[in-house]
């Protein structure tokens, strides 16, 4: 061969260890598949770690057990409550759990804002109430109308409530009625309040209790003055904190959420082995509604 031999044999080599047989490779070892319990503990954990952030942070379910904010809320009645709007504590968390010192992000509420709050002197109890005086107000009860920092609010007669019998209410003495289509109903004045911000919203007013008349009450720094609408059956901060009873001036420190959406309302007619009776006890008109 001439100059160019040296080249080829390099190529034939190469040719020769290409085309020989290669090694056997090894079996791939089996991956282990996850097991079905790890799965469904692993996606439970998120679930309800999910459902705990939810609830503490941004919002929460609430029902209402009385007819004490009548006529904006009925027993029955279930709405969503926005957790961050006035910060957040302890009192955020499921059982009240001390994680949180104090309140962060706390910003205060206003005038006629409806509130869910922990109830003194427990502090373990959620009730819901309107915001009436803040801190460095003067409230007083003056023959049934509320008077703040030496003013009247004003208090208007509209037209009297009516709320159809059912399960969920109970109209009182003196209160039974029918409406124009004789179906039986609860019956109640019914007046429009407007507080000094403009924020204006309808009351009950039975006749002469003896909260309708009080002394001056001054809320500290920190503290709310809270009421229920339902001004002659609704123990709030007209009475001392005692406990299933009044619950005396709120520190703002209880705040748990402000009352943000109604998202379902029944009567209290419906019977779990009549599931048509899910449907027709449901008061569709009330879901929906903003506060």
């Amino acid at each position: 061969m001439g100059k160019g031999s040296p080249m080829s044999e390099n190529s034939s080599a190469t040719e020769i260890e290409t085309s020989s047989p290669a090694a056997p490779a090894s079996p791939a070892k089996p991956v282990a598949a996850p097991k079905k319990d790890e799965s469904f503990f692993g996606f439970l954990a998120w679930l309800v770690l999910g459902v705990v952030i939810l609830r503490s942070f941004i919002v929460s379910p609430f029902n209402i057990p009385s007819e004490s904010m009548l006529p904006r809320l009925l027993t029955g009645d279930y709405l969503f409550a926005t957790k961050w709007s006035y910060g957040f504590s302890k009192y955020s968390l499921p059982f009240s759990l001390p994680l949180i010192p104090g309140r962060i992000l706390a910003s205060q509420p206003q005038r006629g804002d409806i509130v869910i709050f922990k109830a003194p002197p427990g502090n373990d109890i959620d009730y819901i109430k309107r915001v009436i005086g803040l801190p460095g107000d003067e409230v007083q009860m003056k023959g049934g109308q509320v008077w703040l920092n030496g003013k009247a609010v004003p208090k208007v007669k509209v037209a009297d409530f009516t709320v159809p019998v059912s399960p969920n209410t109970d109209c009182g003495p003196g209160f039974d009625s029918t409406d124009s289509a004789g179906k039986a109903v609860c019956r109640y004045p019914q007046f429009r309040e407007t507080l000094p911000n403009g924020k204006t919203y309808n009351v009950l007013d039975m006749g002469t209790t003896p909260q309708d008349d009080t002394g001056v009450f001054i809320v500290p720094e920190d503290s709310l003055f809270l009421m229920g609408d339902n001004r002659d059956n609704s123990m709030d901060s007209r009475f001392p904190a005692v406990e299933g009873g009044g619950i005396g001036i709120v520190p703002q420190a209880n705040l748990v959420g402000k009352a943000s959406l109604m998202m379902f309302s029944t009567d209290g007619g419906a019977e779990w082995i009549k599931p048509w009776t899910w449907f027709t006890a449901a008061r569709w008109s009330r879901i929906g509604g903003t506060f």
